[in-house]
């Protein structure tokens, strides 16, 4: 070959010695006989009753988390009454138990609502550019949670739990439906780059599933991952050595204990190989149209952040992803970049939506004229809601909301879902869920119902116990099923 010595040439032996050692060797061999292969899936489901028990409406997700504590009375969940009794206290029926006990009077919401699109739903002017494509979503109203703490919350809301070390639902789903692709991880994660979200990590954790199915994060900015490629050019002799040496110490090391960590980090590598070609081309956003860019966001300082998370969440999903989570929020610290609106919610919630509109906006629009919604899930949560009366002490009308589990409000988009529509409802003031009330795991089934998974049967063994991520509860909202 041109430019290249006798000394950087390995003969055929060479070769193949290298290819049957250690887990890189493992990866190559894989990525050169994958085209003779015919399978079913890339990575097949690992469960004991798998899916498909019904036929799926979708085949994979895209989970937008709003961290914080997202406000229903002042976005998707209108309430007149607010406005007509703005200033005066609750009802002395109600004896609201808030996370700082601080119950003030009742506020109005500081954007104006309106009826959206060709279905009328209610959506204030926090969101303009989510208004404009409101007939394609579908909102719960009725939402409620067992606790107004945000890291149990957010565990729960993820894998149906307050207590961590169980599965989130993106690990249920690699577990449960594999994978579509062998060159990317069925779960991946995206979080704000701002921070991490309560409980950190533990948010895309596999809990007692096998150690493959946990979240790999990905940045929507700067280097995708950490450590993809060698910090320092390595010889040829001294990464067959290497590879040689790891591969006798992995096989002693399962031989002995059969370790299921050591077996997903070998497989963790294996991937790792083929990420190496693969993830450079996903998060290179530079190969879509100043169009798409623009409908994305990508070219305003305010949504550039959020739009590239979601742009890649869309290259992600045409690759074979399966479930895509993507944070809004994170750094629960003095100043807290989330939404957790306490002091000033004009100000917070302000900055927050600002960031997120058009980029959603965006994604549903791109994934619309892609013809990927129709089997594409987006949704939409946050781990509670607000209150509709203000935080603060006595008769001060204060400019903050508490936490409030009680009633609180989520949205869905894509297939098998009935369009433009709103589903359940809380109190006259938007405190408490009283039609048709949605928990965490009625969610959950929701979801994995559209998948063309029965949460009944989803299960795995664990402790003396069959697990599910619905838990022993939990029922499917037939009416937000189009």
């Amino acid at each position: 070959m041109i430019g290249m010595s006798r000394t950087d040439l390995h003969t055929r032996r060479d070769f193949l010695s290298w290819t049957k050692c250690g887990i890189g060797g493992a990866a190559l061999a894989s990525l050169l006989m994958r085209d003779h292969v015919v399978h079913a899936a890339a990575v097949p489901s690992e469960s004991d009753d798998p899916p498909p028990h019904l036929p799926p409406k979708v085949k994979r997700v895209i989970h937008v988390t709003a961290c914080g504590g997202f406000s229903q009375v002042d976005s998707i969940d209108y309430k007149p009454e607010l406005e007509k009794y703005h200033g005066e206290p609750l009802s002395a029926e109600e004896k609201p138990d808030v996370f700082f006990g601080k119950v003030g009077l009742l506020r109005k919401s500081d954007w104006e609502f309106k009826q959206r699109g060709a279905s009328g739903l209610w959506i204030s002017e926090l969101f303009p550019h989510l208004a404009a494509v409101a007939d394609e979503l579908t909102v719960i109203r009725s939402m409620f949670a067992e606790t107004s703490n945000h890291t149990p919350a957010t565990f729960q809301e993820g894998s149906g739990f307050r207590l961590n070390g169980f599965p989130v639902t993106g690990a249920w789903l690699s577990y449960g439906l594999g994978s579509e692709t062998d060159e990317l991880p069925a779960f991946v994660v995206i979080p704000d780059s701002r921070g991490l979200p309560a409980g950190g990590s533990i948010n895309w954790t596999n809990g007692f599933l096998p150690a493959r199915h946990q979240g790999v994060t990905i940045r929507s900015k700067g280097t995708p991952i950490d450590d993809i490629f060698p910090a320092r050019p390595i010889s040829d002799d001294t990464e067959l050595a290497s590879r040689e040496l790891l591969a006798t110490l992995n096989e002693q090391h399962l031989s002995e204990r059969g370790d299921d960590v050591l077996k997903a980090r070998i497989r963790s590598y294996e991937l790792a190989a083929k990420m190496q070609l693969a993830v450079p081309g996903a998060a290179n956003l530079d190969r879509e149209t100043n169009a798409t860019h623009k409908m994305y966001g990508l070219k305003q300082p305010e949504t550039v952040d959020f739009g590239r998370s979601c742009l890649l969440a869309r290259r992600l999903l045409e690759r074979g992803v399966r479930f895509v989570q993507l944070f809004s929020g994170g750094a629960f610290g003095s100043p807290r970049i989330n939404w957790d609106g306490h002091e000033d919610m004009l100000k917070n919630h302000g900055r927050e939506a600002k960031r997120i509109d058009r980029p959603l906006a965006g994604l549903l629009r791109d994934l619309r004229q892609r013809g990927m919604l129709d089997d594409t899930l987006v949704l939409f949560t946050s781990e509670f809601g607000r209150t509709p009366f203000a935080q603060s002490d006595g008769n001060v009308l204060g400019t903050g909301r508490d936490h409030n589990q009680n009633g609180f409000s989520v949205w869905m988009a894509g297939g098998g879902l009935k369009r433009g529509f709103a589903y359940g409802a809380t109190d006259e003031v938007g405190y408490r869920a009283v039609q048709d009330p949605v928990h965490w795991n009625d969610f959950h089934a929701t979801v994995l119902h559209l998948l063309g998974i029965d949460h009944h049967r989803l299960t795995y063994y664990h402790n003396g116990i069959r697990r599910r991520l619905t838990n022993v509860a939990g029922h499917v909202v037939e009416g937000v099923l189009g």
